[in-house]
Protein backbone atom coordinates (compact mmCIF):
# COMPACT_ATOMS: atom_id res chain seq x y z
CA UNK A 1 0.00 0.00 0.00
CA UNK A 2 1.06 3.55 -0.74
CA UNK A 3 -0.14 6.48 1.31
CA UNK A 4 -1.03 9.38 -0.96
CA UNK A 5 -2.38 12.84 -0.27
CA UNK A 6 -4.75 14.44 -2.76
CA UNK A 7 -6.63 17.70 -2.72
CA UNK A 8 -10.02 16.61 -3.99
CA UNK A 9 -12.63 19.29 -4.61
CA UNK A 10 -10.72 21.64 -2.34
CA UNK A 11 -10.35 19.17 0.57
CA UNK A 12 -7.07 17.48 1.45
CA UNK A 13 -7.61 13.72 1.57
CA UNK A 14 -5.18 10.98 2.54
CA UNK A 15 -5.72 7.45 1.34
CA UNK A 16 -3.80 4.17 1.16
CA UNK A 17 -3.85 2.60 -2.29
CA UNK A 18 -2.15 -0.32 -4.04
CA UNK A 19 0.35 0.77 -6.71
CA UNK A 20 -1.97 -0.32 -9.53
CA UNK A 21 -5.16 1.35 -8.21
CA UNK A 22 -6.67 3.54 -10.88
CA UNK A 23 -7.64 7.08 -9.98
CA UNK A 24 -11.24 6.33 -10.99
CA UNK A 25 -11.36 3.44 -8.51
CA UNK A 26 -9.67 5.51 -5.80
CA UNK A 27 -12.23 8.29 -6.23
CA UNK A 28 -15.23 5.97 -6.37
CA UNK A 29 -14.34 3.21 -3.94
CA UNK A 30 -11.79 4.69 -1.55
CA UNK A 31 -13.15 8.24 -1.33
CA UNK A 32 -16.84 7.59 -2.05
CA UNK A 33 -17.06 10.09 -4.91
CA UNK A 34 -19.27 8.09 -7.23
CA UNK A 35 -19.98 10.94 -9.64
CA UNK A 36 -16.94 9.87 -11.63
CA UNK A 37 -18.32 7.17 -13.90
CA UNK A 38 -16.42 4.32 -15.50
CA UNK A 39 -17.57 3.34 -18.96
CA UNK A 40 -15.11 1.69 -21.33
CA UNK A 41 -12.11 1.43 -18.96
CA UNK A 42 -9.87 2.11 -21.97
CA UNK A 43 -9.89 5.94 -22.03
CA UNK A 44 -12.12 6.09 -25.08
CA UNK A 45 -15.53 7.20 -23.81
CA UNK A 46 -14.61 10.10 -21.50
CA UNK A 47 -17.10 9.17 -18.74
CA UNK A 48 -14.29 9.08 -16.18
CA UNK A 49 -12.89 12.53 -17.02
CA UNK A 50 -11.86 14.60 -14.02
CA UNK A 51 -9.75 17.74 -13.73
CA UNK A 52 -6.16 17.22 -12.58
CA UNK A 53 -4.64 20.56 -11.66
CA UNK A 54 -7.37 22.08 -13.82
CA UNK A 55 -6.75 19.94 -16.91
CA UNK A 56 -9.02 17.12 -18.08
CA UNK A 57 -7.63 13.60 -17.68
CA UNK A 58 -9.04 10.11 -18.00
CA UNK A 59 -9.13 8.78 -14.46
CA UNK A 60 -9.47 5.20 -15.75
CA UNK A 61 -5.99 5.48 -17.30
CA UNK A 62 -4.33 7.29 -14.40
CA UNK A 63 -2.72 5.46 -11.50
CA UNK A 64 -3.69 7.08 -8.21
CA UNK A 65 -0.10 6.98 -6.95
CA UNK A 66 0.99 9.23 -9.84
CA UNK A 67 -1.22 12.08 -8.65
CA UNK A 68 0.07 12.23 -5.07
CA UNK A 69 0.12 15.87 -3.97
CA UNK A 70 -2.00 17.10 -6.89
CA UNK A 71 -5.41 18.80 -7.09
CA UNK A 72 -8.36 16.88 -8.48
CA UNK A 73 -11.78 18.26 -9.28
CA UNK A 74 -14.59 15.78 -9.84
CA UNK A 75 -18.14 16.55 -10.90
CA UNK A 76 -19.02 16.83 -7.21
CA UNK A 77 -16.62 19.78 -6.94
CA UNK A 78 -17.89 21.84 -9.86
CA UNK A 79 -20.67 23.50 -7.87
CA UNK A 80 -19.92 26.33 -5.45
CA UNK A 81 -19.47 25.42 -1.77
CA UNK A 82 -23.03 26.59 -1.05
CA UNK A 83 -24.38 24.14 -3.64
CA UNK A 84 -25.00 26.69 -6.39
CA UNK A 85 -24.48 24.93 -9.69
CA UNK A 86 -21.64 26.10 -11.92
CA UNK A 87 -22.51 27.88 -15.17
CA UNK A 88 -21.70 24.67 -17.08
CA UNK A 89 -24.01 22.60 -14.87
CA UNK A 90 -26.81 25.16 -15.15
CA UNK A 91 -26.44 25.34 -18.94
CA UNK A 92 -26.59 21.55 -19.31
CA UNK A 93 -29.79 21.49 -17.26
CA UNK A 94 -31.31 24.48 -19.08
CA UNK A 95 -30.49 23.20 -22.59
CA UNK A 96 -31.23 19.52 -21.89
CA UNK A 97 -27.62 18.57 -22.59
CA UNK A 98 -28.11 15.19 -20.95
CA UNK A 99 -30.50 12.30 -21.09
CA UNK A 100 -29.53 9.19 -19.18
CA UNK A 101 -26.75 11.15 -17.45
CA UNK A 102 -24.06 8.47 -17.48
CA UNK A 103 -21.67 10.49 -19.65
CA UNK A 104 -22.60 13.84 -18.09
CA UNK A 105 -19.91 14.07 -15.35
CA UNK A 106 -17.17 13.62 -17.96
CA UNK A 107 -18.75 16.20 -20.26
CA UNK A 108 -19.12 18.70 -17.40
CA UNK A 109 -15.46 18.40 -16.44
CA UNK A 110 -14.29 18.57 -20.05
CA UNK A 111 -16.45 21.60 -20.85
CA UNK A 112 -15.36 23.39 -17.66
CA UNK A 113 -11.73 23.14 -18.81
CA UNK A 114 -12.63 23.97 -22.42
CA UNK A 115 -14.39 27.20 -21.47
CA UNK A 116 -11.58 28.24 -19.13
CA UNK A 117 -9.19 27.86 -22.06
CA UNK A 118 -11.55 29.33 -24.67
CA UNK A 119 -14.41 31.36 -23.17
CA UNK A 120 -16.12 31.99 -26.53
CA UNK A 121 -15.64 28.91 -28.71
CA UNK A 122 -17.06 28.54 -32.21
CA UNK A 123 -19.29 25.58 -33.01
CA UNK A 124 -16.32 23.80 -34.58
CA UNK A 125 -14.19 24.42 -31.49
CA UNK A 126 -16.94 23.04 -29.25
CA UNK A 127 -17.30 19.93 -31.39
CA UNK A 128 -13.52 19.42 -31.31
CA UNK A 129 -13.39 20.18 -27.58
CA UNK A 130 -15.94 17.52 -26.65
CA UNK A 131 -14.87 15.00 -29.29
CA UNK A 132 -13.17 12.84 -26.67
CA UNK A 133 -16.45 12.30 -24.83
CA UNK A 134 -19.05 9.88 -26.11
CA UNK A 135 -22.81 10.11 -25.58
CA UNK A 136 -25.15 7.41 -26.84
CA UNK A 137 -28.37 9.31 -26.12
CA UNK A 138 -28.36 12.95 -27.16
CA UNK A 139 -27.01 13.24 -30.69
CA UNK A 140 -24.79 16.06 -29.36
CA UNK A 141 -26.95 19.00 -30.57
CA UNK A 142 -28.07 19.85 -27.04
CA UNK A 143 -24.57 19.30 -25.68
CA UNK A 144 -23.17 21.82 -28.16
CA UNK A 145 -26.01 24.21 -27.30
CA UNK A 146 -25.23 23.71 -23.60
CA UNK A 147 -21.58 24.66 -24.11
CA UNK A 148 -22.57 27.85 -25.91
CA UNK A 149 -25.13 28.68 -23.21
CA UNK A 150 -22.52 28.08 -20.50
CA UNK A 151 -20.18 30.49 -22.30
CA UNK A 152 -22.99 33.09 -22.34
CA UNK A 153 -23.72 32.60 -18.63
CA UNK A 154 -20.04 32.90 -17.76
CA UNK A 155 -19.70 36.09 -19.82
CA UNK A 156 -22.81 37.57 -18.18
CA UNK A 157 -21.57 36.69 -14.69
CA UNK A 158 -18.09 38.02 -15.44
CA UNK A 159 -19.55 41.30 -16.71
CA UNK A 160 -21.84 41.62 -13.68
CA UNK A 161 -19.00 40.79 -11.28
CA UNK A 162 -16.64 43.28 -12.90
CA UNK A 163 -19.31 46.01 -12.82
CA UNK A 164 -19.80 45.33 -9.10
CA UNK A 165 -16.06 45.69 -8.53
CA UNK A 166 -15.40 42.01 -7.84
CA UNK A 167 -13.39 39.47 -9.71
CA UNK A 168 -15.01 36.92 -12.02
CA UNK A 169 -15.28 33.37 -10.75
CA UNK A 170 -15.42 30.11 -12.61
CA UNK A 171 -17.87 28.42 -10.27
CA UNK A 172 -15.42 25.63 -9.52
CA UNK A 173 -13.31 24.71 -6.56
CA UNK A 174 -9.82 23.38 -6.19
CA UNK A 175 -8.58 24.38 -9.63
CA UNK A 176 -5.34 26.22 -10.12
CA UNK A 177 -5.15 26.22 -13.88
CA UNK A 178 -1.49 25.27 -13.45
CA UNK A 179 -0.23 22.13 -15.08
CA UNK A 180 2.78 20.07 -14.23
CA UNK A 181 4.63 17.56 -16.31
CA UNK A 182 2.63 14.40 -16.72
CA UNK A 183 3.48 10.89 -17.71
CA UNK A 184 1.76 9.00 -20.48
CA UNK A 185 -0.09 6.81 -17.99
CA UNK A 186 -2.00 9.81 -16.62
CA UNK A 187 -4.61 9.70 -19.36
CA UNK A 188 -4.31 13.37 -20.25
CA UNK A 189 -6.91 14.54 -22.74
CA UNK A 190 -5.15 16.19 -25.63
CA UNK A 191 -6.72 18.58 -28.07
CA UNK A 192 -5.10 19.28 -31.41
Amino acid sequence: MHEITLTVNGTVRQVGVPARRLLSDCLRHDLGLTGTHVGCEHGVCGCCTVLLDGEPVRSCLTFAVTVDGREITTVEGLAAPDGTLSPVQRAFAECHGLQCGFCTPGFLCTVTALLRENPAPSREEVVEGVSGNLCRCTGYQNIVASVHRAAEIMAEESSTSEQAGGSPTSGTTGETGETGETGENEGRVRRS
